[in-house]
């Protein structure tokens, strides 16, 4: 008996595992086929309930058979109940689809229009573009390890980003063109850029949890506009939900850097916002008491924790018609960067530059970053709509740069013991700001036939450098023990004043008229703007030096430390007098005529759009250049033409033609000269715009929820591009300079992949970039004349890839997700190829960035009432910054450092650490 029941109990268990049954589904929008996400699925009284993945997918294991009840709800989706026969064993797939909870209030009707804030949206934005265009959605900024936009738009396909010095991302490169060839706009509205030089937008401003969703425009159409060879970035605003909603976030963390060293900072309050000449007068003889001492000042302590925080707040009134939101952020972070630089020089007729000095330089850097967005909405009726909206970002930037300089006489020769040091210093505030104000329309007449939108937009952007301070000392190093330092003998402190402000006034209008033709439905548009743009310019510095009768003051015996400097200021009156301090002003006007329309598997937009500028500047202290004032004026037609052919409902080819343009930025065309601590930097009032012809081809599947399959190519042809170049100075040989130049022609091509795939829980996001660019700028060869034996600098042409161009960019994210739980997990990692970091005067000596792999990882338990608790943590892998020359000098082999591979020479290697961050959320919806 025992023996049968030992038979029959693993038997019946078989059987019971047999008939136990599984009900597997998908459940999907019923207005858009999308997967919906995060759906309760529950089988009613057999306790079996699910949520489904990120396909929308959902499976319950161990259900009985028979006859029940399927029910399934999601947020702001009615509740759909279904009856169902579970069957023995084989069930059929159950599919669901779900309505959208409809609000009706009066006259008004108020429906969910997508904004791209989740990943099902952004993907129909994509689908539905008349651009190539990419978008990264609110919800997978949320979900990412990214705290500010730069860092967000390095995972999109074809674009790396450049660092700043303590490692984060700051400007964008745009499929191999570099930062200045591509805008940005917030809300669809251009803003312009506080940097001291450039027209570029530094996106490290802007923290990520104010957006909606960014945009990147890969092509332009004829209402966008031109100044767009690389591309352009949106960055769209939260908007006001239908209900009321609070998001807010708190975190803290902080850098491996500063476990290993201390934190060095200065203090900064009691610094001058102006100079003296700015305070005092300029005819004021400025004495060392007329300088703050709190530069330099410095303190080495641990930082405090970083401090990481959002909140928003939004909700709609009146049944509906007025929409209010209110988003800030908060960040303030330590950061920094451990650096050894190889100085290196090309002499007599050697091909690669010897390396003659080494640097090691630490960098301390406090970033606070602010942003604060508003918007007010007011829909009168289904035809008209009004909106204001405004933001403000500010990052401030303390950072403390120390220094010192090794070289052997003349020669970098580390086994030798005997030395000359040079300490160097640095304590600089930077504080940039921009601020924009929009008020936008929307209105329809005659039954939708007829469109009118029109913005009035007031921006400002600011940059400002106060009282930015550095110090030499000298010294010397004898058996590898450095002595005592010294005062510089000329100048050994610096103080310098920069401040820039930009201020845009403009105006946008755009009229749609629809028609039917032969039965066909075509929009004609058209529009133009007006923007006006004045640029103010200041330039001040001291330099302050030891009298005669202390010039050999020694730190540690005659002074204790930088604040008990004795000097005098060699230039009592400043400099103000320089090509830095000026005013300028651009003007551009533009108008344009599109038409869109579709037909049986077309859809075709095109037309051409007319700009006119008008740039100038003034010096406003001449000092004997050869032109004080400039100006450049022209007229650009820039046409477009975009196809769009639907294979299925779901797959589509994307073609597009555009010309586009760049144009010079005003310090670029200043003629100013400044002396860097590595070289020398001037402009070039001769320098022309780019132009360029845009070509684009893709195949892009949406095969459904957020899933996509897009695979592209694109060609692009530039006339006169805009490269920074080193150049020997005409009149005096021994001296170079760093000026931007145009270079005839170029040519930039390659091709692009993108892949979204969800496996229930699991998700994977892909892309890879292939770029290949090519330009020919003169460089200098130094070759022995064959009669005289004399070396001399012989000017020879080199073809070499676009500044900032990578050939390899790519990107590899894998995602998990389980709603039920509550969990979030994503491990993101980002390769950039090697590319050129700085164009050297010298043939073959140009200064390359390795290629690199940067790995980040962030997670998110969510738990009851709207909390959850997240992590992020960036560059796991400790990913340094290195540069090197394709090449070497025998010489340099000798150097008893790995310093030679590959048969590259390593210029640069910076170190960042990594950063780690923890924190909690709270959302009410």
């Amino acid at each position: 008996m025992s023996k049968f029941l030992k038979l029959l109990f693993p038997l019946l268990f078989v059987v019971g595992i047999a008939n136990a049954a599984k009900l597997k589904g998908h459940v999907y929008d019923k207005q858009t086929g999308e997967a919906i996400v995060g759906a309760t699925v529950v089988l009613e009284n057999t306790g079996r309930a699910t949520t489904t993945g990120l396909d929308g997918s959902f499976e319950l294991k161990d259900v009985k058979p028979g006859k029940t009840v399927l029910r399934i709800s999601y947020l702001t989706y009615t509740t759909v109940s279904q009856d169902i026969n579970i069957l023995g064993e084989d069930n059929p797939h159950v599919k669901i689809y779900m309505e959208p909870a409809s609000k009706i209030l009066g006259e008004v009707t108020i429906k969910g229009v997508g904004n791209g804030n989740n990943e099902n949206e952004a993907r129909r934005i994509e689908q539905n573009a008349n651009q190539v265009m990419n978008i990264v959605s609110a919800k997978a900024i949320e979900i990412s390890p990214d705290l500010t936009v730069a860092n967000v738009i390095q995972r999109v396909s074809g674009i790396s980003v450049e660092r700043n010095s303590n490692g984060d991302g700051q400007y964008a490169i745009l499929r191999g063109m570099d930062k200045r060839y591509n805008y940005t706009l917030v809300n669809g509205v251009k803003i312009p850029s506080p940097d001291n030089k450039y027209r570029y937008v530094p996106l490290d401003l802007f923290p990520s949890d104010l957006l909606d969703r960014l945009e990147v425009y890969k092509t332009l159409t004829p209402n966008l506009e031109g100044d767009a060879i690389g591309g352009a970035v949106n960055m769209v605003m939260k908007n006001a939900p239908n209900h009321f909603q609070i998001n807010a976030n708190l975190a803290t963390g902080y850098n491996q850097l500063f476990f290993d060293r201390k934190f060095t900072s200065f203090n900064s309050a009691s610094s001058n916002s102006k100079s003296p000449y700015e305070l005092q007068g300029r005819t004021y003889n400025a004495t060392q008491a007329d300088f703050s001492k709190g530069t330099l000042d410095y303190t080495a302590k641990n930082p405090a924790p970083n401090l990481i925080g959002s909140l928003s707040i939004g909700q709609r009134f009146l049944d509906g018609k007025l929409g209010v939101i209110v988003a800030g952020s908060y960040q303030n972070t330590y950061r920094g960067s451990n650096s050894t630089f190889y100085n290196s020089a090309v002499t007599g007729t050697d091909q690669y530059a010897v390396i003659t000095s080494k640097d090691y330089r630490q960098y301390s850097e406090q970033q606070t970053r602010l942003g604060l967005h508003g918007k007010v909405d007011y829909i009168f009726d289904q035809n008209n709509k009004i909106s204001l909206y405004n933001f403000y970002v500010n990052l401030k930037n303390k950072q403390l740069r120390e220094g010192v300089s090794t070289t052997y006489n003349g020669v970098y020769d580390p086994a030798n013991g005997n030395a000359e040091l040079v300490y160097n210093t640095r304590s600089r505030l930077t504080q940039q700001e921009i601020y924009n104000s929009t008020l936008h329309g929307d209105h329809k007449f005659f039954a939708n036939k007829f469109k009118v939108q029109w913005s009035a937009v007031y921006s400002s952007a600011r940059n400002e450098v106060p009282d930015n301070t550095t110090i030499s000392l000298n010294g010397i190093e004898k058996n590898f023990v450095a002595s005592r330092l010294s005062l510089v003998n000329t100048a050994p402190v610096n103080r310098r004043w920069e401040r820039n402000t930009d201020e845009d006034k403009a105006g946008y209008l755009d009229l749609t008229y629809t028609a039917t033709i032969a039965g066909t439905k075509v929009d004609f548009t058209a529009g133009g703007l007006y923007r006006d743009k004045q640029r103010s310019s200041f330039f001040n510095n001291y330099t302050l030096a030891p009298t005669a009768a202390n010039a050999g003051l020694v730190y540690g015996k005659d002074f204790q430390n930088y604040t008990d400097l004795n000097l005098v200021v060699s230039n009592p009156t400043g400099a103000v007098s320089n090509p830095l301090t000026y005013d300028a002003n651009e003007k551009i006007s533009a108008g344009y005529g599109m038409l869109n329309f579709s037909l049986n598997q077309w859809q075709v937009t095109g037309g051409a759009r007319i700009e006119h500028t008008n740039q100038g500047y003034q010096l406003l202290f001449p000092a004997g250049e050869s032109k004080p004032t400039g100006n450049q004026s022209y007229t650009d037609v820039l046409p477009s033409l975009t196809l769009k052919y639907h294979l299925t409902e779901k797959a589509q080819l994307h073609a597009s033609y555009y010309k586009a343009l760049n144009r010079p930025g005003f310090y670029e065309i200043v003629p100013s000269k400044v002396v860097n601590e590595e070289y020398q930097e001037r402009g070039n009032p001769n320098l022309k715009r780019a132009l360029a012809d845009n070509f684009d081809l893709r195949y892009e599947l949406f095969p459904g929820a957020s899933e996509q399959l897009l695979v592209g190519v694109f060609y692009k042809n530039i006339k006169n591009p805009i490269e920074y170049t080193f150049q020997p100075d005409a009149t005096r040989g021994q001296d170079i300079y760093y000026s931007p130049g145009n270079f005839g022609n170029a040519k930039n091509y390659g091709a692009e992949l993108d892949y979204i795939k969800f496996f229930h829980k699991i998700g994977v996001k892909a892309n890879y970039t292939y770029t290949h660019s090519r330009i020919t700028t003169p460089k200098t060869s130094r070759q022995r004349d064959a009669v005289t034996g004399d070396i001399k600098a012989v000017s020879v042409d080199q073809s070499r890839p676009l500044y900032g161009q990578s050939e390899h960019i790519a990107n590899l994210s894998l995602l998990y997700k389980d709603t039920k739980k509550g969990w979030d997990v994503q491990l993101a990692g980002a390769y950039t190829g090697p590319r050129i970091n700085t164009v050297s005067q010298f043939l073959n000596n140009d200064l390359w960035q390795q290629g690199f792999i940067q790995m980040d990882l962030s997670a998110e338990k969510r738990f009851k009432h709207g909390i959850s608790a997240f992590i992020k943590a960036g560059n796991l892998l400790n990913t340094p910054t290195k540069l090197f020359i394709k090449g070497t000098n025998p010489e340099n082999e000798k150097i008893k450092e790995e310093l030679i591979s590959n048969g590259h020479t390593l210029i640069r290697n910076d170190n960042y650490g990594q950063s780690y961050l923890i924190g909690v959320r709270y959302k009410l919806n």
